[in-house]
């Protein structure tokens, strides 16, 4: 089973959410002693390694990190070839690439499961997290969530995995700055919840319960860094913006660069739930590789 896309998960998603909440209460793992998971990352991270790298410390199984600089991928070996003798070592993959076409041409000649742990087009593992820690805290996803911020990979992820769980989504851009439209598009097909894309974040932000915003310039867009802070500098979540909300709650995936899309009063306030959504990346992780690891 891969776990490329947020809808790959459709047909289990609230099983996954409701293994992930008996897992963070304590409930027994699977047992995954001699699994190995590898890490392929070709960008930086940290909760997305630390959090796959202890939950297979927790299921009993072991990780493996794999840095495409200090490898064979990284001198010009083939995807193909790659994927082909990591399935002989390894239980499982997850990939960190900077294109969705890697690892989809990864997950065609792999033999074991993928799981995408971030490209440029999607972030599942992230929307899967996110979903968690807004059913912990509201009860369930008769909500309405607002995104503020670049229409980005984990906006896209948020679009699908709302939909796949029937919750309203309204979604603020700069113009140019949209998510992927076939995203939006099947978001829409399957689920009769509401998307909505404006460029008003005022608009989004109007009687929601749940506002989460993302990085302004993600890793690779360093080069038009300049240009995106003019672009986005008008939604920035602040007090003046959430004063259009009834005591939401806030969300960011983190890392943040504090000032910019979002301020130090906002991140650190009461209402802010940041870093439980960071945790839940652990939880969500162990309910995600005991599915993969059938």
């Amino acid at each position: 089973m891969n776990i490329l896309s947020i809808f790959d998960t459709e047909d289990f998603i609230f099983d996954l959410l409701i293994r992930a909440e008996e897992l963070k209460k304590g409930r027994v793992c699977r047992d995954l002693s001699k699994k190995t998971l590898g890490l392929v990352f070709e960008k930086a991270s940290t909760r997305t390694r630390a959090s796959f790298e202890v939950a297979m410390t927790q299921l009993g199984g072991h990780s493996l990190y794999l840095n495409p600089r200090d490898t064979q991928i990284g001198r010009g070996e083939s995807i193909k070839d790659t994927a082909l003798t990591l399935s002989r070592y390894l239980d499982g993959v997850a990939i960190r690439a900077i294109s969705h076409k890697t690892i989809a041409e990864f997950a065609g000649h792999a033999t074991i499961p993928v799981i995408n742990a971030l490209t440029d087009l999607e972030h599942p593992c992230q929307a899967l997290a996110d979903l968690l820690t807004i059913k912990e805290k509201k009860g369930g996803f008769n909500v309405k969530l607002a995104y503020v911020g670049d229409g980005n990979n984990v906006c896209n992820s948020l679009i699908g995995g709302a939909a796949l769980a029937g919750m309203e989504i309204a979604v603020a851009t700069p113009p140019g700055y949209e998510p992927n439209r076939e995203i939006l598009n099947k978001a829409k097909d399957i689920s009769s919840s509401t998307v909505t894309v404006t460029n008003d974040p005022y608009e989004a932000v109007a009687s929601a319960e749940v506002v989460y915003t993302d990085v302004w310039v993600s890793m690779g867009q360093e080069k038009s860094e300049a240009q995106r802070i003019k672009d986005f500098k008008d939604y920035q979540i602040n007090s003046g913006l959430l004063d259009m909300t009834s005591n939401a709650l806030v969300m960011h995936c983190l890392p943040a660069k504090r000032g910019m899309e979002i301020t130090d009063e906002v991140l650190d306030g009461p209402n802010s739930i940041v870093f439980d959504q960071a945790e839940n990346r652990l939880h969500l992780q162990k309910a995600l590789i005991e599915k993969v690891f059938r």
